[in-house]
């Protein structure tokens, strides 16, 4: 992975409320860079945020909006042959352009990530208990025998029934909550101090879904950790996050504390969003009603516009949208919106008129 250096600082506002201790967290204008069939294309364009320590943020958007790779440029997971621009600091330390033996001694110590799919994160031809116990015994240097006690505590802590029979068993002898509560807990071992959870309900009926979020949320609590939650979906993190980055294309289109950005929705795809999700027939809704969708379709990076790259796709689309990048503007205290029709949309909408 290479690393060039960082551009001028952006003059934008903070997305953070401003605090006397110093971020945990400080992400400047990240940029990351993929190479394609079609040649090299912009995957995150000037990614910029800040998380203090026992926030939650959460990031949403589609599939494609750049919410998984961002969060892999902070582990230092990014595919071979991408380049990255801008600045990662992490408890003071610049993270881009690390070492990978420098950065296998933060992952998993320092910061934790609970993946998408517990299938793919979990080893099938290792057990749980090894699976769970590796990481205290490579970042803590306990023995064989105190991470294997240390694993099954943690088990227990995270809700596997009968830890100490089960600890032996392999991934394809769970269920799917039961496997990604074991991701959980991998990545709990070491008591980091920023979790990542990218999509951790994927795949999970309705009642084990609130059971995970439920339970990230009390260990979160439990160990005053940092946490980054990644969900396509707005109620996910209504419920849960301090605060919101809304992503599409590569682009965080608004952000700002969760409440600020459900009061006054300001960018037309996160109006989308909202409008998208299913609701359940009652006194303002009617049965049978057709779901509102977001026109047309997710562009490869590689089509992405110069300018918005939600273009085409906002009904409020001006020739000018295609070819100018918004710039960040705050419409009130830590909450901003990159849109050049923002001004002409709140009118639209206050004019009682749906968009």
């Amino acid at each position: 992975m290479q690393h060039r250096p960082s551009p001028a600082p952006s003059t934008a506002p903070s997305t953070a409320p401003s605090t006397a201790m110093s971020p945990l967290l400080e992400v400047s204008n990240l940029g990351i860079t993929l190479n394609t069939h079609r040649g090299p294309v912009q995957a995150v364009r000037d990614v910029s945020f800040t998380l203090a320590r026992g926030e939650t943020l959460g990031l949403i958007g589609e599939s494609g909006s750049g919410k998984s790779i961002t969060a892999t440029a902070l582990l230092g997971l990014l595919p071979n042959g991408a380049s990255t621009q801008g600045s990662v600091r992490f408890g003071g330390q610049e993270l881009l352009g690390l070492s990978d033996k420098a950065m296998c001694a933060i992952r998993g110590q320092r910061i934790g990530m609970i993946f998408q799919e517990p299938m793919t994160a979990l080893n099938p031809v290792h057990t749980i208990g090894n699976q769970v116990a590796e990481p205290l015994r490579l970042h803590r240097g306990l023995s064989a025998k105190q991470a294997r006690e240390a694993a099954l505590a943690l088990l227990d802590r995270v809700g596997i029934p009968q830890p100490a029979r089960r600890i032996d068993s392999y991934p394809h002898q769970f269920s799917g909550g039961q496997r990604q509560r074991i991701t959980i807990a991998m990545a709990l071992a070491c008591g980091p101090e920023l979790l990542i959870a990218d999509e951790p309900t994927t795949a999970l009926d309705v009642t084990v879904q609130q059971q995970i979020l439920d339970l990230i949320a009390d260990l979160v609590d439990e160990h005053q950790m940092s946490l980054i939650l990644i969900s396509h979906d707005l109620g996910v993190i209504s419920q849960n996050a301090d605060r919101m980055l809304v992503m599409y294309g590569g682009s965080v289109v608004e952000s700002g504390s969760t409440e600020q950005v459900f009061d006054h929705m300001a960018h037309p795809y996160t109006r989308g969003l909202l409008a998208a999700r299913p609701r359940v027939a009652g006194l303002h809704s009617q049965a049978g009603a057709r779901l509102q969708t977001i026109p047309g379709t997710v562009p490869e990076l590689a089509d992405l516009p110069a300018g918005c790259a939600f273009a085409g796709r906002c009904a409020f689309t001006e020739t000018a949208c295609w070819t100018q990048r918004p710039p960040e503007r705050e419409l009130q205290p830590a909450h901003l919106v990159r849109c050049l029709r923002d001004e002409a949309i709140a009118g639209h909408m206050t004019a009682g008129v749906d968009a």
